[in-house]
């Protein structure tokens, strides 16, 4: 099959990129805004239609959350218009899309986790386009899948866990949010999630996905400075109030995982276990 992978340069793409080597018998189209602008319908439907395209995986969004309450234009581009582009050019060809969403759909008011079927109520900018993403694509390509994600991480660009890393080596003290609850992502682990829809054939329909387990952000960090061998930097559990951001959160975005496991056979990691992975390869690079 040819696949485009759009977003190629982010943390997702990257590791679908690295799993690429694993799954050989396709071919691929990795893409980033030099070399495909998904904001320009025209220029996705003729990469698509002179590629002959079987499989759109869209990594691409806008995802600075406080920012796109300042950009709303950009963000809309981004996670509500071009998903629907990246649909049409894949249904006027027959092919799949798979479209990667987000825990900010839901406004985190549950105390379980969170199914595919729930009602959607996001409380950001950045969630009410991602969630109009989803709806555009869903609209727009009849082999379509949504995977809603959350907390994601990597060895690449910019993440929680390359942040806490670097304000324990420099700092004596850090305040992080412990009302905040919900499971961290290794985006590895979802690049392996999206090969297996691929190879097993995509079936129709919103999934979630993030890894097993539940954490606050304060747990996340001081398992981050425990794995990374970070000693001298006292972390402190403050509150949501404590630190005011400009787009609101949800206080809980637990992810049942039980329709993606079932659907297409998915094993799914604790995200400890993979964030012993990840830092590893954080300290050998």
């Amino acid at each position: 099959m040819k696949i485009l992978i759009t977003g190629a340069n982010g943390q997702l793409g990257n590791e679908m990129r690295v799993l690429a080597n694993a799954n050989a018998t396709h071919t691929y189209f990795f893409t980033d805004v030099e070399e495909l602008d998904i904001c320009n319908e025209q220029a996705v439907n003729d990469f698509v239609n002179q590629h002959e395209i079987d499989i759109i995986v869209n990594c691409a969004a806008y995802t600075a959350v406080d920012a796109a309450e300042d950009n709303q234009e950009l963000n809309d581009r981004l996670n509500h218009l071009a998903p629907g582009y990246l649909a049409r050019a894949a249904q006027s060809r027959g092919a799949a899309m798979i479209q990667v969403s987000t825990d900010y759909v839901f406004d985190g008011t549950n105390h379980t986790p969170y199914t595919e079927d729930e009602p959607t109520c996001p409380a950001s900018v950045y969630g009410t386009a991602k969630l109009a993403g989803e709806k555009n694509v869903m609209d727009h390509c009849q082999q379509a899948v949504v995977i809603r994600t959350a907390w994601l991480y990597s060895i690449y660009g910019n993440n929680f866990v390359k942040t806490m890393i670097r304000l324990g080596k420099e700092r004596d003290a850090l305040g992080v949010i412990f009302d905040q609850v919900g499971t961290p992502t290794y985006a590895r682990d979802l690049a392996v999630a999206i090969y297996a829809i691929i190879n097993k054939g995509v079936v129709r329909g919103i999934y979630h996905f993030s890894n097993e387990g539940v954490c606050s952000w304060y747990d996340f960090t001081v398992a981050i400075h425990r794995l990374a061998g970070i000693t001298n930097c006292k972390v402190n559990p403050i509150h949501t109030a404590d630190y005011p951001t400009k787009a609101a959160r949800p206080h809980y975005s637990v992810l049942d995982k039980t329709k993606i496991k079932n659907t297409f056979g998915i094993e799914i990691p604790h995200w400890e276990a993979s964030l012993v992975d990840c830092i590893q390869l954080l300290k050998s690079n």
